[in-house]
């Protein structure tokens, strides 16, 4: 294993300015859906290069790299999870990171992790298999899950297959939470880049009960006379 190794480099290359700035815009003060999450301060495309370079890791180091407290470690988890899922050969392999990653959802808590890797594992892995586990996560507790579960549909989306992606908005159409509303509607959106007939017949059936930030995120391509008939009757 060479986690020791990864967390020693990616540790050298902290800025405390970026940390700083990413406590605050991921909302980690006490009530904050990213509460008490602690941070490197090492960008994005930074963490892209190094899993290019530690391309011999493998998926026990992925786990170990997940259960860490800084946000950055785990997502270098959550892409070399990706890179390893996406250079499988064998499904053998593709189904022991899809189970890898719904075991540790628990470390996937927050919305730019999921966003980086539930599509590409989890949405991936079921283009052709049964997908009752989305909709398992869908009803979870956790924030988190629910937002697994949504964003797992992107791929579908691209591969034509809209079914899971209005079963779930509408489970969650009274769902609490704003990262879910946003979520849900990006996503109708994707639909309707696809199939607008499709995302529209969505809509007028659910337009009038849809929380705000959810038709808002769905509509925001639509010419605008139809978005301001949907937002005009709106009542959510």
């Amino acid at each position: 294993m060479m986690t020791d190794d990864i967390v020693a480099h990616l540790q050298s290359i902290a800025n405390a300015d970026i940390a700083e700035h990413s406590q605050r815009f991921f909302k980690t003060c006490p009530g904050e859906y990213g509460a008490g999450d602690k941070f490197l301060g090492i960008r994005v495309p930074v963490l892209r290069n190094l899993v290019k370079q530690y391309k011999n890791a493998e998926l026990a180091d992925a786990i170990k790299l997940l259960h860490n407290e800084y946000h950055e470690i785990r997502l270098f988890a959550l892409l070399l999870m990706v890179a390893l899922y996406q250079s499988s050969k064998q499904i053998e392999q593709q189904k022991a990171i899809f189970d890898s990653y719904l075991a540790n959802t628990k470390w996937i808590n927050n919305w730019d992790l999921v966003d980086c890797s539930a599509h590409k594992i989890l949405g991936h892995y079921l283009l052709d298999k049964n997908r009752e586990v989305l909709f398992q996560l869908a009803v979870s507790n956790s924030l988190w899950e629910r937002r697994i579960a949504m964003m797992a549909t992107y791929t579908l989306i691209k591969h034509q297959q809209f079914e899971q992606t209005f079963a779930l908005a509408e489970l969650l159409l009274d769902d609490n939470e704003d990262l879910i509303h946003k979520v849900a509607g990006w996503m109708l959106r994707e639909v309707g880049k696809i199939d607008l007939a499709a995302e529209l017949r969505f809509l007028d059936l659910h337009y009038q009960c849809m929380p705000k930030t959810m038709l808002r995120y769905a509509i925001e391509k639509l010419p605008q006379s139809q978005r301001k008939h949907y937002l005009k009757v709106s009542t959510a």
